[in-house]
């Protein structure tokens, strides 16, 4: 015979699976009510209950649906005094959605439309936030980056005591430094693949570009070592000034990181220049 402990737990496990059911069932019929109730709103002409329940859907975290309801009511609102408000929240929908092309695009009609808007400060911040979040890493192309420099500098212009300065100006300076990467990855590449005569060209044109760069020891330094390879694999009439090229490289070089991780291999490269020049060499050069 079964002891009525068994017959407890018997009952309880049969209490649990019901339990599991109901819950189940009233949370697909809750479901299928909002559905309808939903569906029948985006069928509606009662634009007043649209955008109210717009609103709610925003505050309630449910974006997308906010957002279907502020496109189909922004032309009805078009001109009122509600209008920059129905295109802060379809564009902050779309934000929170993480669809920052359709959250900028917004957010920059909102800045241009209603430069008097309440809501002009923060559209102009994330107008340039929205670029931000598409920049991709610095192998790739920047025209992002350089969209959210540009922005989010406007930005700075018009509103330079706004809260949000503060990170326009760190999210300038990182899209600043991305681009510095990408243009010394872009010069590095042609160095990498033994193009040097291209490698010179592009590593100057990233040196004058960014004078500053925390990559400059590198880029001279691949300057002086790409004017050596090119001389070693000159043609005899042309050698001797492509090893001159290389000992004033060295200078240049040797001149800003005496004491830099290439100076050992750029000395290197200055004693074998030195050799091949001879008595060629013009000490006055």
């Amino acid at each position: 015979m079964f002891s009525p402990f068994i017959h407890l737990c018997y009952f309880c496990k049969l209490f649990r699976k019901m339990l599991k059911k109901i819950s189940l069932y009233l949370l697909i019929t809750v479901l299928t009510i909002s559905c309808g109730k939903y569906e029948k709103l985006l069928k509606s002409s009662d634009y007043a209950l649209k955008y109210k329940k717009a609103n709610e859907y925003f505050e309630n975290g449910e974006y997308v649906r906010a957002a279907t309801l502020y496109e189909q009511i922004a032309s009805i609102y078009r001109g009122t005094v509600k209008a920059d408000t129905v295109q802060y929240y379809r564009a902050k929908s779309y934000l929170y959605q993480k669809d920052y092309i359709m959250a900028g695009h917004y957010f920059q009609e909102l800045a241009s439309t209603f430069p008097n808007s309440a809501f002009a400060e923060e559209s102009y911040f994330l107008e340039g936030y929205c670029e931000y979040k598409q920049s991709p890493r610095p192998s790739l192309d920047q025209a992002n980056s350089f969209n959210a420099i540009t922005k989010l500098s406007l930005f700075l212009i018009k509103f330079p005591y706004s809260e949000k300065a503060k990170e326009a100006r760190e999210i300038i300076k990182e899209m600043e430094e991305k681009l510095v990467e990408k243009s010394f990855l872009s010069a590095k590449l042609y160095y990498d693949l033994g193009a040097y005569k291209s490698a010179v060209i592009a590593l100057r044109n990233s040196l004058n570009e960014y004078p500053d760069t925390k990559y400059r020891e590198d880029l001279l330094f691949m300057i002086l070592k790409a004017n050596y390879m090119i001389a070693q694999n000159s043609i005899e009439e042309k050698m001797m000034d492509r090893f001159q090229a290389t000992v004033d490289e060295y200078y240049s070089f040797i001149g800003e990181f005496p004491d830099g991780k290439n100076s050992q291999e750029a000395n290197k490269i200055y004693e074998t220049s030195m050799k091949m020049l001879g008595d060629n060499y013009n000490i006055d050069n």
